[in-house]
């Protein structure tokens, strides 16, 4: 693994950790800025270091480091009610990064990332759902309620401008490393 993409792999790490401190407690499931951070990840990083990248925030927090919502830690929230959203970031990234490198290379690349973060979200949520129903002893309808209807426009607008953030952080990293 080269330098640059350690570099961009521990600051990606550190944007999800600080996107998920940005908390709003909406019933189980706070409101993060996590979804966005997680939607430019495909832009800046290629597929393993993605993966490597969602794969460590989930350790370092697993391990008791306070990098998840509310500045918490411990592998009681992975397997917690909510646990099953932050699994599913890493099943979801690997989707994502996986659709962005098989999509034609003809299409833009925000489309191409786009698409990628709209699976991630959708995996993400089918995880988290999953969880809250059996950790939490709910049923589908009482679970999509509370971890999913509230944030389906809140998630949409932070995946857009997540993708057009991590394309526009692309571009300026690959035209400034071209002219080194």
């Amino acid at each position: 693994m080269k330098t640059q993409q350690i570099a961009r792999a521990g600051l990606c790490v550190a944007l999800l950790a600080v996107s998920a401190w940005v908390s709003v407690p909406l019933g189980p499931i706070p409101f993060t800025l996590q979804t966005m951070a997680l939607a430019l990840i495909p832009a800046v990083l290629d597929r393993p270091t993605a993966i490597l990248a969602v794969a460590v925030y989930l350790l370092l927090g697993a391990i008791g480091l306070p990098v998840f919502s509310g500045f918490s830690g411990g592998v009681m929230r992975l397997v917690g009610p909510t646990g099953g959203f932050l699994w599913g970031f890493l099943v979801g990234m690997i989707v994502a990064t996986t659709l962005v490198r098989l999509l034609p290379q003809t299409m833009p690349l925000f489309a191409r990332v786009l698409a990628g973060d709209v699976a991630l979200l959708v995996i993400s949520y089918a995880c988290g759902t999953a969880q809250l129903m059996i950790v939490g002893s709910m049923s589908v309808a009482p679970a999509m309620a509370a971890a999913v209807l509230p944030f389906i426009l809140p998630d949409a607008a932070k995946l857009a401008i997540g993708a057009g953030v991590g394309c526009a952080v692309d571009k300026a990293l690959s035209s400034t490393l071209s002219r080194a």
